[in-house]
């Protein structure tokens, strides 16, 4: 899936690189012909780089262009009637592919035969993420760029975050459920529970910031055209909070061209556990023909239990729901701006936590009452965009609210056999603002720009009998961040070429502690001036090789928390925490794009480490634990050795170590980072054949080792977790405007503890477990319309 880009077999138009831009207005005149043909004009035409992804598209009948029109009017007047869509990756690139849901195909004109294999051109892959036009072949850092096929995401979507983590050894997370999940990059992960510290992992939905300091949402992933991750730190263009990188998901525009559709739903059942299924729809509407368009998607998902309490005679407790509305307005006006308008609306509620304990039987607990969880998530956002002579303006500005609750049973945590509840609610706004200019071509891409980000986090807590709660001590934190970037890159020799780039960034932190009886004494504010710098060398002595040295730094802003059990203050602050990492890597490609390697070796150092953490009673609070080291290395290589086949492989090993811990972390024997496996891999085949015309049948399967890790650490928290491999198998049946598809997750039905905590109030025993979902299996159908 992921490759699939390495293997197009395209007409192309490779046309000059002088940007014109895509609201910039041109003269057209292109009479109809073959689209590949019609494609080469126009881009010629515009000055940008414009390719057909196969020569079957290539060949069909376009009607051409006449006309004074921008770019992305040209372009949706040439795809009328074709099945085609395009895909915008930046100013100066522009892909076409088979739309999703392509109307009946017209006569075709006579074809022309597309260029034989070795006289294609591969379409350069733009990584967006570094808000410059930068290709990822000479990237100076670690990048992914992942096209999302709709065989992957027939199968895959409705998982979310979740199913990039089971392609991805690199991408790890916690596993307490669906939308309550931290996630790590690269081994740089702090702790196993949520509280009031920044994500290591930054999350964003085209440009829009999804989160602060809260768990990733997992988003569906249906009507998404690729995911781009970054490795980190990512401190100069994406501010604090990035430490291990960041995920950008990327969904489809909406298209002014035409009006279509798609829809999908599955039923799923897991072994030993409940029944599910999904379901998703997608509508397009052009509103003013070739100048603004809606795209609604609207999903739902019934994720089925595996766990049951005999004592409450209930089974499959740990169900999760979730269903959700994106919704997104594309406008481009006679004047040449672009503007983009959203939202996204998610909920998510898990009935009962996805825990086991050692001592019962498999796939049973038994608890007092029910742990449920639920995350209700809110976005919106505006995006500005317009050509500036060669550069682009971007501006963006979101709002983000954010709530979320746990129950946990408590009983026990007073010395006594009372049962006791834990509920903790937890309310977030999130305001995001990013204004920047970027030009400079590929050669020399630069990006300079200012954002401003204001966020308050409010945490209530109640604990004691469930009938008579009452309010404990709570915590609200302020942050407001301020910063001016800038990143710029040019050539020092033919084949060399230097990046350096620098954040200055205001932070003003304001905390406070909330009793019962309202804002309580304790206060914290803070002022800081923080900078995060990079430096790259990339050197490609041609086009198949590129070898790199980047540095670069991030940091997270400190706050206030709630001081652990026995302590002598009711609040205790915790500092910034910084990483500077340096990393040397290569990327490798053969000229008919039929293996690709890459591999990345890095040195992080972590001072201050901030860690969410639960004292002896079970109780939440946070804290600096020391220094960290982490050494790792990453590699990955993909290689076809026939049209419809892919190999892929991709492995890591991390070697991390808290060192200088502060007083109540010290341990005499070597402690590793937290819930970050040492190592860990990925194999896959891949393939994909046409059947008949018009019909074709693909499918993957792989095996995924997950390898060693512990909970904390300190301890209390010296818990194993991992150390099993998981095969996975699929299958999808295009047949044109219906798809049928089967997944088989687990498909051994093998038995690990992906995760040791469940409880924090029970955590101490030791006994905790989190299983691995039994085999389950998903048969699905797709639509276009």
């Amino acid at each position: 899936m992921h490759n699939a880009n390495r293997a197009l077999a395209s007409a192309v138009a490779v046309l000059g690189l002088c940007a014109h831009g895509s609201a910039h207005a041109e003269q057209f005149n292109v009479p109809p012909g073959p689209l590949g043909a019609v494609a080469a004009a126009v881009g010629s035409r515009a000055g940008v780089t414009l390719t057909v992804a196969d020569p079957d598209l290539a060949a069909r009948g376009s009607p051409g262009v006449r006309g004074n029109y921008s770019l992305r009017q040209a372009v949706a007047r040439i795809l009328k009637g074709t099945g085609g869509e395009a895909i915008f990756y930046d100013r100066l690139t522009v892909r076409i592919v088979r739309r999703r849901a392509p109307p009946p195909a017209p006569p075709r004109a006579p074809k022309e035969p597309p260029a034989p294999p070795e006289a294609q051109a591969t379409p350069d892959i733009i990584v967006t993420a570094t808000k410059q036009t930068m290709l990822l072949q000479h990237y100076p850092g670690s990048a992914m760029v992942i096209d999302l096929d709709d065989d992957w995401l027939a199968r895959n979507a409705s998982g979310g975050t979740i199913a990039l983590r089971n392609l991805l050894p690199t991408l790890g997370s916690t596993n307490l459920g669906p939308s309550r999940n931290k996630l790590f990059l690269r081994g740089i992960a702090d702790s196993s529970f949520n509280g009031p510290t920044q994500a290591t992992v930054g999350q964003f939905l085209g440009d829009v910031r999804l989160t602060y300091n809260a768990p990733d949402p997992n988003l569906n992933l249906y009507d998404m055209k690729r995911v781009e991750i970054l490795n980190g730190p990512q401190g100069t263009l994406h501010g604090a909070g990035s430490l291990g990188g960041i995920i950008r998901l990327v969904p489809n525009e909406p298209d002014a061209g035409a009006a279509y559709g798609t829809a999908a739903a599955s039923v799923s059942t897991t072994e030993k556990g409940g029944i599910g299924g999904d379901g998703a729809v997608m509508v397009n509407l052009p509103i003013v023909d070739g100048r603004s368009a809606l795209r609604i998607i609207g999903y739902a998902e019934q994720e089925a239990g595996y766990i049951d309490a005999p004592l409450r005679g209930l089974r499959n407790i740990n169900s999760t729901s979730v269903y959700g509305v994106r919704v997104a307005l594309g406008i481009e006006t006679e004047s040449g701006w672009k503007i983009d308008a959203g939202s996204v609306i998610q909920n998510t509620l898990t009935r009962d936590g996805q825990y086991t304990l050692r001592q019962d039987p498999p796939l049973t607990r038994n608890n007092a009452f029910a742990q449920p969880f639920r995350n209700d998530y809110r976005l919106g956002y505006i995006t500005v965009r317009r050509d500036i002579g060669e550069g682009e303006l971007v501006s963006t500005t979101a709002l983000v609210r954010h709530e979320l609750e746990s129950v946990f049973d408590a009983t026990g945590y007073d010395g006594t056999g009372n049962i006791a509840r834990f509920e903790e609610r937890n309310g977030i706004l999130l305001f995001s603002h990013e204004t920047r200019l970027s030009g400079g071509g590929r050669e020399a891409p630069w990006v300079v720009g200012a954002s401003a980000v204001y966020t308050v986090n409010g945490l209530s807590r109640l604990l004691g009998p469930p009938s008579t709660q009452r309010p404990i001590t709570g915590v609200v934190n302020e942050q407001t961040e301020t910063a001016l970037f800038g990143q710029f890159s040019r050539p020092l020799t033919t084949n060399l070429t230097g990046t350096l780039g620098m954040r200055l960034t205001y932070a003003h932190s304001v905390g406070h502690l909330v009793s019962g009886a309202g804002e309580g004494p304790d206060k914290l504010g803070r002022k800081q001036l923080r900078r995060s710098s990079t430096i790259a060398i990339e050197w490609h002595p041609d086009e198949r090789l590129s070898l790199y040295y980047h540095y670069q730094q991030g940091y997270r802003a400190g706050g206030l928390a709630i001081a652990p059990a026995g302590a002598a203050m009711g609040s205790q602050r915790f500092a910034a925490d910084d990483l500077d990492l340096n990393e040397i890597g290569f990327r490798l490609n053969d000229r008919q794009h039929r293996f690709s390697a890459r591999a990345a070796l890095f040195v992080a150092g972590w001072g201050d480490i901030q860690a969410d953490l639960v004292d002896q009673t079970g109780l939440p609070y946070t804290a600096n634990i020391g220094n960290g080291r982490i050494v790792g290395l990453e590699a990955e290589v993909s290689w076809r050795p026939i049209s419809e086949v892919t190999i892929s492989a991709a492995a890591f090993t991390n070697r991390s170590r808290l060192i200088s811990p502060a007083p109540a972390f010290v341990r005499p024997e070597r402690q590793p980072l937290p819930n970050v496996a040492e190592d860990g891999g990925r194999i896959a085949a891949n393939w994909r054949k046409e059947i008949r015309p018009g019909a074709s049948l693909g499918g993957e399967i792989s095996l995924r080792y997950v390898g060693e890790s512990r909970l904390g650490v300190g301890p209390l928290l010296d818990f194993r977790q991992g150390g099993y491999t998981i095969a996975d198998a699929g299958a999808r049946l295009d047949l044109g405007s219906i798809g049928l598809s089967l997944n088989i997750a687990n498909l051994t039905d093998v038995r690990g503890n992906s995760f040791a905590f469940g409880n924090p109030f029970t955590l101490t025993q030791g006994n905790q477990i989190t299983p691995v979902r039994p085999r389950s299996i998903r048969f699905g159908i797709d639509a276009r319309f």
